[in-house]
């Protein structure tokens, strides 16, 4: 048995309680490995008590959490309208874990469906800055990744990291992070500064540990096999971890929009109650439940598909 607890970070804004409950309940329904993990979730404001004990019942006795509020700190950096302070708070991770040498981070819309402990037990980061999944680039993000200075093959998505905290703090990255975050021709901020600063030092993850949206939809397969195989094109669909980059299922209907709900449904009542969700989306879950409903949906997004993309 492995005594170690996993330190697993998380950051999200009051908003999206639910969400990041909903990805926290599926890496812990999906932990067979013996262990314990240390849900670390970062803050853009103080979480109120009653859903910091809401949230502790998720993986009683699996998992233990912490609170830290980091509204105000990143004030000086460019942050795009598209996104919140808190989704560049893993560049800081570094120096806002000292005792930590290792550590994963993962975005709060995700459904996890691999181990998370034992993919961090068996990772050796070596010399490398990050673990993380390599994009599969389409034509039409070439010039941004040229803006960058990042070849196709080398930019990764952020969403899933394993990060080297030791080898960080030791080469100073948390100051060097910060000032690259400066520059507002970023299309995805910490994405974006870990791909330009991380660059030759990162470790490739199989694609099944952060399945971005385009890794389900056909008409992008021939991108993912210029960088993937077809094995791993299987992988993703059997059990990858779906990212819901784009649209969010708790908002409208997009891939793996099931697979959400799913999960969401298994939350205990305590945490549901917290959230006021969209009536016209939650029944079409409910019909996304049965049968029937899944026919006819998946033969109107198939037929929706290939007229779109013919």
């Amino acid at each position: 048995m492995n005594t170690r607890s996993v330190p697993l970070v998380v950051a999200f804004t009051p908003n999206y309680f639910v969400p990041a409950a909903t990805c926290i309940y599926s890496i812990l329904a999906n932990m067979h490995t013996e262990g314990r993990l240390h849900i670390i979730c970062l803050l853009s404001e103080e979480l109120p008590e009653r859903l910091k004990q809401k949230l502790r019942m998720l993986g009683e006795g699996r998992a233990c959490y912490s609170f830290v509020n980091l509204k105000g700190r990143l004030q000086d950096i460019y942050v795009d309208a598209k996104y919140t302070e808190a989704a560049s708070y893993r560049l800081l991770l570094p120096d806002l874990l000292p005792d930590d040498d290792k550590v994963m981070y993962i975005d709060c819309d995700m459904i996890v469906r691999n181990d998370l402990a034992r993919l961090y037990y068996s990772i050796d980061l070596g010399t490398n800055y990050l673990a993380a999944v390599f994009e599969a680039p389409m034509d039409f993000q070439m010039e941004h990744l040229k803006a960058i200075g990042c070849a196709p093959s080398e930019y990764i998505n952020s969403g899933f990291l394993i990060m080297n905290l030791e080898l960080m703090r030791r080469d100073g990255m948390v100051g060097k992070f910060m000032e690259a975050s400066k520059a507002d021709y970023l299309e995805f901020p910490d994405q974006d500064v870990l791909n330009q600063l991380c660059r030759k030092r990162i470790l490739g993850l199989p694609p099944c540990y952060n399945s971005i949206r385009t890794f389900y939809l056909p008409q992008y397969k021939p991108f993912f096999l210029k960088r993937y195989t077809e094995q791993d094109w299987a992988d993703v669909h059997r059990h990858g971890t779906v990212h819901y980059t784009g649209a969010k299922p708790w908002n409208q209907f997009t891939v793996e929009f099931r697979l959400w709900w799913q999960y969401y449904e298994q939350l205990p009542v305590e945490i549901k109650e917290e959230w006021k969700m969209s009536s016209k989306i939650h029944l079409l879950s409910k019909l996304c439940k049965t049968s029937l409903g899944a026919y006819v949906i998946n033969g109107l997004q198939t037929l929706y598909r290939r007229l779109k993309y013919q």
